[in-house]
Order: structure tokens, then C-alpha cells, then sequence
């Protein structure tokens, strides 16, 4: 008999409750705290696990309460929000994502598994795998932007860093992919709210990266707070049973969202949290967040006949299973070893990612600052903001070690003279600060503007109707603008801000984000040009918000929009076209593309199609690019969207060089979902696009036919 089964066979039904029960610790200013209540709870065996606890003489106090003085000795696993960093805080993944370098995604992960499994965490509530088209949206800063096919690649290399080779390895972390499903399409953009999407948009755009997490491993699903096409997620059966279970065959944990399972009852689905209980569980959830009503409910759900106990057994056998895996039946007290040097070779690794992180937006040729600028005018909110640059869930990071913007540059350019002012706050009414600021720009040969939003105006609950520059912040940049000083415009920001004047009137504009406590080295380094920039943007940039929702891989309509039409798909007041397309990004090079060829004109399922382009770089600095390859299909019995990305590459260029880039495509990346949701194939005529965005003006085109299937 295997251990899972002897401890079911010993457990109470209110001990196999406890398993299902996950727990937050407290918050205090020096650090997390375990609730008396809670430390009761665990010396009773109604708990299975905590999070927001670290720290390795606080983790083993707590698990010692479980391991050796409760009946049955189960161990508590301890789990955390890990998602761009544990003590060392990298880029928030919206920009990470924009480094389109899955090692690079995957080294992170892998750095904040090893820091936090020193202080005792075993499972990361990451990644986030929310494909989103709306920054209205607070969340759209956790996850890896707009486009599946980059949720597929993010969700692949983030498992592989936190999980390592081993989930018993002490310097692995279990992986959660959440938000299952579709939080990115929820209503106006609002956090919570209901969604409703297509049985298409499910499988094609919101379903796929959490496919691949599943692919890949991952030990746990966390089911997201809203409802899909009215049904809550927390009690959705086909898709937690239904699509998870059977047809992806996960075995992993399924774990509700804060409170989600008692959220039923106000959903309008369940009449009480007896019923809202049954209703999770049976869908699939196995571990109540917080809420307690697993442990308080489930046995009445039993005796009206709502569960069975055959449920409730296979939902701990999961728990336990998930324990098990991480070895904490034979080791409770694991904690990964710290190794020497690794939190100085950790900030180098966030240096790297955040400078990969940045992309610059626009340059009317200010960048990289010339050499002989000797006096620069770091003006706004966000030049010396420490907190603000650790962004959203920063885990177990601290403010002292993040570097500003403005050290950053007194760093680089210790013989510039560098004047500051704040100007006005990021929020506030308070414009008495412009008049000094533009004193300042006035007499500097160049002004850095620090525009953007605090760490807490993106993340859980951080919606924003208007995403623009918050508070006085524009009149702070049109003041100094109006000055005539030559202006560089940095937007630290956890999604992209509608600010088409800005753009207009800049000499350059960086998307800077939140990039960790590397921030201000990494963006003294680009401006000064010790580091060329090669972000790509994750997420297609809008003029304004009434363009939002905004993609690149629209589908088509029988009036496309047209100038010369007025009955055709457009505004009235404002272009179609976005501020900046998906993958758009610039560098300090130029490069450019010729030469698309592909290996064959038609092809059937068994083929491997082979696409080459000559990449050349016609400058004298040498750079890193992202070549993009998209597909469309022409005509399909399902209407396809324009572009679909099925492939991109990194090409490193010395000045004046050229290299030939390769991609190959398999059957699968010809293939969509059918009227029924299941894979299809269907021959007919394909066009490939290649470039460097996915703005079309741009774009290499081959064509090719699939003859058979």
C-alpha cells in the first residue's frame, strides 16, 4: 500500500478537509506572521497549506507545528506570489516578455526559485498566463502580453526555471500556471468581472498557454476569480474537469483564487457556501484559498448528498501526491543552501533582463546621448522613486535595493552635472513644482523626463478607465517641452499609456516599465548607448483607449477600413492603425531585411516547410534584432485571423553584416481549430510574412500551398 493511500485510510474527514484547506499568513512591518488562529488550525491538522510566510526560522517553526504535533505528521507546504523575482526583483513580465528570449525567461524563474527555496517556499502562484488585449487591465503587467503564441513559449520556459529537472530537488519550486482562463478578456477591462468569449477565442487565444503549462509539468493550476460565459471559473466542470482533467489528462492540484469558492454564492450560482463548496470541489478544485469553506461546509454538502467522499479522497490523494513530489514526506524541513556569490551574480542577471526589458518607442536622433553633453535635467515623479521601480508583487524584495533612475545616471555619467526636480507627483492635483522644473529644463542641454505610474497603479485590482499619464504629469511635459529643451521621455509603467502627444513632440520616448532593482543602471546604460536596446513590444500600443480592446491578429471583415470609403471599418476621430504594432521596437542600428525564400511551393503534413530571409545590418553599431515570422491562412472554412505568429529568431549583427536566419515550420503550425474545437488541417493557400514587427507596411510575403492533408 503506498503512503498516499495508508494516510487517507487513517485520516478523519475533518483531517482530509484540513489537506484541502490553503492558508495566508499575516503581514507585518518586519516580516510575515502566523495568526494564532492559524497556528491552531495547524496543530489541529485543519490546515495544508500557507502562504505569504517566509524566512527559514519562521517556515520551520510553522512546519514543525504540523510535522510533529499534529495526529498524522502531514507536512504544510508554504507557498508564495513569485512572479518576477523573490528577494532579487527582475522586469515584471509585461517587459520581460518584450526580451522574446525564452532562456532568458526561464534563467529568472530559475533565480527566483533558488532564493526562494532557501527560505523555505515550495510553490510559486506563477506564471501568470493571462493573454491580454486591454491595458485597462492592472493584471496585463503580469503575463506575457497579447499574443498565445508567446503564452505558449512564456509558460514553457517559466515551468523549466521554477521546477528545474526535479520536483524534490531543494532548489525547485512547484509551478502554479494561473489564471485559469481568460481573466485578460474581462468586461471593460475591470478586474473581476464577467467574460464573455467565443468557444473560438477560448481555444485560440485564451486555452493554448495553459495547454502547454500542462505539457510542460506544471504541478498546479490556480483557477481564475471571474466567470466565463456566466459560468464562474471556480465551479466551471468542463473546463476544470472537462478540459484540464480529461482532456489534457493534468493530475496536478486545481487550487481556487482568495476566497473564489465562497465568491460563488455572490456569482448567483450557489444559494449557500454549502453549495458553493460542493460546486467547487466537484468541478475540480481541490485546495479552498483562504476562504475556509471546504473545511466548514464540505461535511454538510456530504450529508445532503451534494459530494461524495470519493471526491473529497481524490482531491487530497492530489495534495498529498503534490507533497509527496517535493520530497517533504522524507524531508518537511527542506530548504535549498545558499551559494556563495549567487545574490551578486542575481543582480547581474536582473541588470541583464532589465536592459533587454527596455524598448525604445521613438527617436528623432537625441539617443544615445552624445558625448559631450555636460548638464542634464532629470526631472518627474519617477526619477529617485526606489519602491515604485520593484513594481507589483515583489515578493520578499526591499526598496534600498533598487536603484533609481537618478543614481543610475550619476553612476554612468559621474562628470555630467545632474540637476533634479520632482515637478509634480505621480498622482495629485499639485502643479507648483512645474514652474522650477521648467527653470531647470531651461538651463540643461538635455532633460530626462520621469513620467509613468506607481508600483500599485498596475497588478490585482489596479484597473484604469483612461490609461494616460495620471495626476499633472502632462502639463508637467507639455511645460517643459514648451521650453524648447531637447527631451527624452521615460514611461514607467506596467502596461502601455495612450499619450499620442507625447510621441509627437519627444525627441524619444522609452517604454522603461517596472524593471526591478536594476532600473536605473539598466537605463543609464541604453541612454548613454553601453547598451543597445532590442526589446520588442509583448502587447500592440493604442493612440487611445477607445481603440481598446487592440491586436495585431485581427481577423478581416467584409469592409476592411479604407480612406476612400466611408462605409468601411474606421473611426471618425481617431486612426485605426495603434500608436505602435505588437513587436514594434527600435535600436541604435538599422537593419534590414531581404530575400524570403521558403523550401518549397507546396507541401503536404509530412513536409517540414523551411523559410529564409538575409538579415543585414546597415550600420555602424553592432546590435541584436527579432525577426518575426507570422502566418495567414486565405481562405479557410473558419475565417483566420490576418497574421498568427508561428515563429520568431534572434540574430546577432556586427556593423556592416549580413546573416541568414532560418525558420521551420511543422504541420502543426498549419493547423486551427475546427468548427468542433478540435485540430484541424485544411489544404488550400498560405501566405508567410516576415519582419521586424507586425506592422504590414513592412512585411516579406511568400506563398505556398498545403495540396493534401
Amino acid at each position: 500500500m503506498s503512503r498516499i493511500e495508508s494516510l487517507l485510510r487513517a485520516m478523519t474527514l475533518e483531517e482530509k478537509l484540513g489537506q484541502l484547506n490553503l492558508v495566508t499568513a499575516g503581514q507585518a512591518a518586519t516580516g510575515p506572521i502566523v495568526p494564532g488562529e492559524t497556528t491552531q488550525d495547524i496543530r489541529a491538522g485543519l490546515v495544508g497549506g500557507v502562504f505569504n510566510l517566509w524566512g527559514r526560522d519562521v517556515v520551520a517553526r510553522t512546519q514543525r507545528l504540523a510535522v510533529e504535533e499534529t495526529r498524522l505528521g502531514v507536512p504544510l507546504i508554504f507557498c508564495l506570489d513569485i512572479l518576477h523575482g523573490y528577494r532579487t526583483i527582475f522586469p515584471v513580465p509585461l517587459a520581460e516578455a518584450g526580451a522574446f528570449d525564452p532562456l532568458l525567461w526561464e534563467r529568472t524563474a530559475r533565480a527566483s526559485a533558488l532564493e526562494a527555496a532557501c527560505e523555505g517556499i515550495h510553490l510559486s502562484f506563477a506564471p501568470m498566463l493571462d493573454v491580454s488585449r486591454d491595458p485597462r487591465w492592472g493584471r496585463i503587467v503580469e503575463g506575457p502580453g497579447e499574443d498565445p503564441f508567446v503564452g505558449t513559449k512564456f509558460a514553457q520556459a517559466k515551468i523549466r526555471g521554477f521546477q528545474g529537472e526535479r520536483l524534490s530537488d531543494r532548489g525547485a519550486l512547484a509551478a502554479t500556471a494561473k489564471h485559469f482562463c481568460a481573466g485578460g478578456a474581462a468586461t471593460a477591462g475591470r478586474d473581476y468581472a464577467a467574460v464573455d468569449v467565443s468557444e473560438r477565442m477560448l481555444h485560440e487565444v485564451y486555452l493554448p498557454p495553459f495547454r502547454a503549462a500542462v505539457e510542460a509539468g506544471c504541478a498546479a493550476i490556480m483557477s481564475a476569480f471571474n466567470n466565463v460565459n456566466g459560468v464562474p471559473m471556480t465551479s466551471h466542470d468542463k473546463l476544470l474537469n472537462g478540459y484540464l482533467r480529461r482532456k489534457l489528462d493534468f493530475d496536478g492540484v486545481i487550487m481556487s483564487d482568495y476566497t473564489a469558492v465562497t465568491e460563488l454564492v455572490e456569482h448567483g450560482v450557489a444559494a449557500d457556501l454549502v453549495e458553493a463548496a460542493a460546486l467547487a470541489l466537484t468541478a475540480g478544485v481541490d485546495m479552498d484559498m483562504v476562504s475556509g469553506a471546504y473545511l466548514r461546509c464540505l461535511p454538510e454538502a456530504l450529508a445532503r448528498g451534494l459530494v461524495a467522499e470519493a471526491d473529497i479522497d481524490a482531491a487530497v490523494a492530489r495534495v498529498l501526491r503534490l507533497k509527496e513530489r517535493l520530497g517533504l514526506f522524507d524531508d518537511p524541513y527542506r530548504f535549498a543552501t545558499p551559494a556563495e556569490g549567487v545574490q551578486e551574480a542575481h543582480r547581474q542577471l536582473a541588470l541583464d533582463a532589465a536592459r533587454r526589458a527596455i524598448t525604445l518607442l521613438s527617436n528623432r536622433g537625441i539617443l544615445p546621448l552624445a558625448a559631450d553633453v555636460r548638464r542634464i535635467a532629470v526631472i518627474g515623479p519617477l526619477a529617485d522613486a526606489r519602491a515604485d521601480m520593484l513594481g507589483p508583487w515583489s515578493a520578499a524584495g526591499a526598496a534600498e535595493n533598487c536603484v533609481t533612475i537618478l543614481a543610475g545616471l550619476k553612476a554612468a555619467l559621474p562628470a555630467c552635472d545632474l540637476i533634479h526636480c520632482t515637478g509634480v507627483s505621480i498622482e495629485g492635483d499639485d502643479e507648483r513644482g512645474i514652474e522650477l522644473a521648467c527653470t531647470l529644463a531651461r538651463s540643461a542641454d538635455v532633460v530626462v523626463l520621469c513620467l509613468g505610474e506607481s508600483a500599485g497603479m498596475s497588478g490585482e485590482a489596479a484597473c484604469r478607465a483612461t490609461p494616460g499619464l495620471p495626476g499633472k504629469q502632462r502639463q508637467l511635459a507639455e511645460s517643459i517641452m514648451a521650453t524648447g529643451a531637447p527631451a527624452v521621455a521615460l514611461l514607467s509603467c506596467g502596461r502601455p499609456l495612450t499619450a499620442p502627444w507625447l510621441f509627437e513632440h519627444a525627441q524619444a520616448v522609452l517604454a522603461t516599465w517596472l524593471l526591478g532593482d536594476m532600473a536605473g543602471h539598466a537605463i543609464a546604460d541604453v541612454l548613454t548607448g553601453r547598451f543597445n536596446p532590442c526589446a520588442r513590444l509583448a502587447v500592440t500600443w493604442p493612440r487611445d483607449v477607445g481603440q481598446v480592446p487592440i491586436f495585431y491578429a485581427s481577423r478581416s471583415t467584409g469592409r476592411p477600413p479604407d480612406a476612400n470609403n466611408f462605409y468601411s471599418s474606421k473611426y471618425l476621430d481617431c486612426p485605426v492603425e495603434p500608436q505602435f504594432p505588437f513587436g514594434h521596437g527600435l535600436s541604435f542600428a538599422r537593419v534590414t531585411l531581404t530575400n524570403l525564400r521558403i523550401n518549397r511551393l507546396e507541401f503536404t503534413l509530412r513536409d517540414e516547410v523551411e523559410a529564409r530571409v538575409d538579415a543585414r545590418n546597415e550600420s555602424e553599431v553592432a546590435t541584436e534584432e527579432t525577426i518575426f515570422l507570422f502566418l495567414h491562412d486565405v481562405t479557410a472554412r473558419v475565417g483566420r485571423p490576418l497574421m498568427e505568429l508561428k515563429a520568431w529568431a534572434k540574430v546577432a549583427l556586427e556593423p556592416g553584416k549580413s546573416k541568414t536566419v532560418a525558420f521551420t515550420l511543422t504541420a502543426e503550425s498549419f493547423s486551427f481549430p475546427g468548427e468542433d474545437m478540435e485540430v484541424m488541417f485544411e489544404p488550400g493557400a498560405f501566405d508567410i510574412l516576415v519582419g521586424l514587427s507586425a506592422g504590414r507596411k513592412n512585411l516579406l510575403t511568400a506563398s505556398l500551398r498545403m495540396i493534401s492533408t
